[in-house]
């Protein structure tokens, strides 16, 4: 592909040295948050899968599992093993992205501003830090973006093997990767020198290219039951209209959350800029940013109708954001340096909120107090609980406590997992184990109906634990002594570290 394919020290001859500096370093900070923040529900339940490799599963495409299992195999089970590529592949598409930008935007130097730009905003901010399917989607999906550049400057047919298997790649992260293939669409069919390119094979073997890297996440739907299309196509069609201002708002709410305020404004005015050169020119680069941008906008508002889009959904939609926002011109260069500023401070916040909590910010304003406070001592309770009662195992019907004590429990603890998506994983069946034995569940006390029996012969209330991070409560749970039966409910045994 040429030995032009990536920047030297950001693409542009002479370029000072100081980013590539800046980039290791700020990769060092995150690696050193990665590894000292707890794991999130939803990261213990992604390392759950990483335990059980498969081909899909019923949440998500496998990608997550398999990053993870990178990371443990290299540095153990540890909070930095399950989320050592997120800081890598920020880092990587960070070079990616300032490639992208260069070609796609020539002459601008946007290479630079866009790459800042985007490191800059909460989502990657913390979301390199995490590790969730959104962690190797923004990874691909920028590579995808990376070979769309070089395609446009080079003409070279072979670039778009590499879109295609990027994109593979995307979808075997999250569906949502899907948007790719009408964006691309619709800019090859809006610019009438590219239109050429759909009689040539080039982009048809990028498409073969990326089903191959997707066959085996279509495999493993046709083997069961299409569980995982059926789960994320069932949140297509919904209508409520009376609804969607609130939903509107909750979708433009959390964008401004995750881009944090001012580089939000940056972003509307570059999608809108490039939607106006789009129109107007159809200069090839900014056709490609708008189509990026409008096809998914169009997909959310459209959803936004009839349900809540979360807050996450869109971030395939930053990096050519970021694009888009470099090549403005005129009054906004001077908006750039307070943005910038602006959402490290509000990243930094965050990462010293979520390792040491110092500001005792009220429940539920404090999301790391949410999703990350309290669980190891909450566990540490659960666990002198079970000895007590003498119990056999520990149970829980909620995924994410489930895989927080697999996560955090003494390995002598068995820890079961009860709830219907659970007849989806290559776990073992817990139902013979538990037969007669005693147990104790924890549910969470937000639940206001009883345990499902359809496991157990009964179910004794017993006390509360709370889950607190320096006297703050994010929630407590509820535990019930059990005896277990061969039942029909979905019941499995966890993978401990």
């Amino acid at each position: 592909m040429g030995s032009k394919g990536l920047p030297a020290l950001g693409g542009v001859q002479g370029q000072s040295p100081w980013p590539f500096f800046l980039l290791v370093f700020l990769t060092c900070v995150r690696l050193a948050v990665a590894a000292w923040t707890p794991l999130a529900p939803d990261e213990a339940y992604y390392w759950v899968w990483s335990r059980c490799l498969a081909p899909g599963f019923v949440d998500h495409p496998p990608m997550v599992a398999l990053w993870i299992r990178a990371g443990t195999a290299l540095l153990g089970n540890t909070e930095l093993g399950v989320r050592l590529l997120g800081p890598l592949a920020t880092a990587a598409g960070t070079v990616l992205l300032w490639r992208a930008a260069e070609d796609l935007l020539p002459g601008r130097r946007a290479g630079l501003p866009a790459a800042v730009l985007a490191n800059a905003t909460l989502l990657f901010g913390a979301g390199a830090a995490t590790m969730t399917p959104d962690t190797p989607l923004l990874f691909f999906w920028t590579l995808a973006l990376f070979g769309l550049g070089r395609v446009l400057a080079t003409g070279g047919a072979g670039w778009w093997g590499l879109v295609g298997v990027a994109a593979g790649l995307a979808m075997a992260s999250k569906y949502t990767a899907v948007l790719l293939v009408p964006s691309v669409l619709v800019w090859l069919l809006a610019v009438p020198s590219l239109r050429p390119w759909l009689r040539r094979p080039g982009p048809w073997l990028g498409v073969l290219a990326g089903l191959v890297m997707f066959a085996p996440v279509l495999g493993w739907n046709a083997t069961h039951d299409w569980a995982s299309f059926v789960r994320q196509g069932g949140r297509v069609g919904e209508w409520q209209p009376g609804r969607a201002l609130q939903f509107f708002g909750e979708l433009l709410g959390g964008q401004i959350g995750l881009a944090t305020p001012l580089l939000a404004v940056l972003f509307g005015a570059g999608i809108v800029a490039a939607v106006r050169r789009a129109w107007r020119t159809r200069d090839p680069g900014w056709t490609l940013l708008a189509a990026l941008l409008a096809v998914p906008s169009l997909v959310f508002l459209q959803h936004a109708l009839g349900d809540r889009v979360q807050a996450n959904w869109p971030s395939l939609m930053y990096p050519q954001a970021a694009i888009a926002a470099a090549g403005l011109t005129g009054g906004w260069l001077r908006l750039r340096a307070p943005a910038v500023g602006f959402g490290v401070l509000v990243t930094c916040v965050v990462w010293v909120q979520a390792i040491w909590a110092p500001a005792r910010v009220p429940f539920p304003w404090d999301f790391t107090l949410l999703r990350l406070g309290g669980w190891a001592s909450m566990a540490q309770g659960v666990a002198a609980q079970a000895r007590a009662e003498g119990a056999a195992y520990v149970v829980a019907d909620n995924y994410g406590i489930a895989a927080e004590l697999a996560w955090h429990l003494p390995p002598d603890i068995p820890v079961l997992a009860l709830d219907a998506r659970w007849r989806w994983f290559a776990l073992p069946d817990a139902r013979g184990f538990i037969a007669g034995r005693t147990g104790l569940m924890v549910r969470s006390d937000r639940l206001a109906d009883q345990p499902h029996l359809a496991d157990f012969t009964q179910a004794d209330r017993l006390g509360l634990i709370a889950r607190a991070r320096d006297g703050m409560v994010a929630e407590r749970v509820r535990l019930y002594r059990v005896v277990g039966r061969a039942g029909d409910e979905p019941i499995v045994v966890l993978p401990r570290r």
